[in-house]
């Protein structure tokens, strides 16, 4: 068990600074499948694999700002063009071994399923918001995935690093569903993982494209509104379809798409009326 001095951004920072981020244990075995199999190693090959996995996409986009060659005029954010640039030798030199998140929670089953859950929901917020992106002919759609994908990275890392303190959110919340994740953060925490996000966005070096389409208040922009409202629609459809911010969620994309609400509905699957 991980335990942080503070309950305090700065010092969260400082921890996570020097601590090896894990991922999925899956992850692993599957690059070092890829390795060990020449035929099929290649950039392309390591993203499939990765775009599985919020924390190892986390790693390789942080790891190419900050070795980026001089002559790079770009920002990476898709993987298989940062795993180009840096080279597959690189890869696993560089960013393998690494520690599996399985192994992190080993003692806290608990939080090691709603850590799981959160990924599945980002799966589908990425998803969403790469569709509705094809749909509105957005020729860069796969960075709205990616914001999508780590949109939720600092609440990730927080299932990580302080389960015990994540799972005493989730049990608050559980028991006054009118308690706003916001403020059960700031009881238990002692700061809102929205904040979290941005310190870790700064920390960490993430391209400033990245982290202006992971800001939901950024809302005239039309691509981080694709992302806030896969993000919502993902978060609200849970638990099923029947979370009373749907309906919102409807009105929202359609209004964003072009289309009915029934449209919509349609598109991500909810059951019509």
């Amino acid at each position: 068990m991980v335990v942080v001095h503070g309950n305090n951004i700065s010092g969260w920072m400082g921890f996570l600074s020097k601590t090896p981020i894990p991922v999925l244990k899956n992850t692993v075995r599957e690059l070092e499948s890829l390795k060990n199999d020449e035929s099929k190693l290649s950039a392309r090959a390591i993203a499939v694999i990765v775009l599985t996995d919020p924390f190892m996409m986390f790693r390789i986009i942080s790891y190419a700002k900050t070795h980026q060659g001089k002559h790079q005029l770009q920002d990476l954010i898709q993987v298989e063009q940062a795993v180009l640039m840096m080279g597959t030798e690189a890869f696993y030199s560089n960013l393998l071994p690494a520690p599996s998140v399985e192994d992190q929670l080993k003692d806290n089953p608990l939080a090691l399923i709603h850590l799981l859950r959160l990924i599945k929901r980002a799966h589908r917020a990425a998803r969403y918001a790469l569709e509705w992106a094809a749909l509105r002919k957005d020729l860069h759609a796969d960075d709205v995935r990616t914001a999508a994908l780590l949109h939720d990275l600092a609440e990730m890392m927080m299932w990580c690093f302080a389960p015990d303190k994540m799972n005493m959110i989730f049990a608050m919340q559980q028991a006054d569903s009118t308690l706003r994740s916001k403020v059960a953060q700031e009881q238990v925490l002692g700061f809102k993982l929205t904040d979290l996000q941005k310190a870790l966005i700064e920390a960490f070096h993430l391209p400033q494209l990245l982290s202006k389409l992971m800001e939901n208040e950024n809302s005239e922009d039309v691509r981080a509104r694709n992302v806030a409202l896969a993000v919502n629609l993902a978060r609200h459809s849970a638990n099923g379809w029947d979370n009373a911010a749907l309906p919102d969620d409807y009105k929202d994309i359609a209004e964003f798409l072009h289309v009915d609400t029934s449209r919509v509905m349609f598109l991500v699957g909810a059951p019509q009326a």
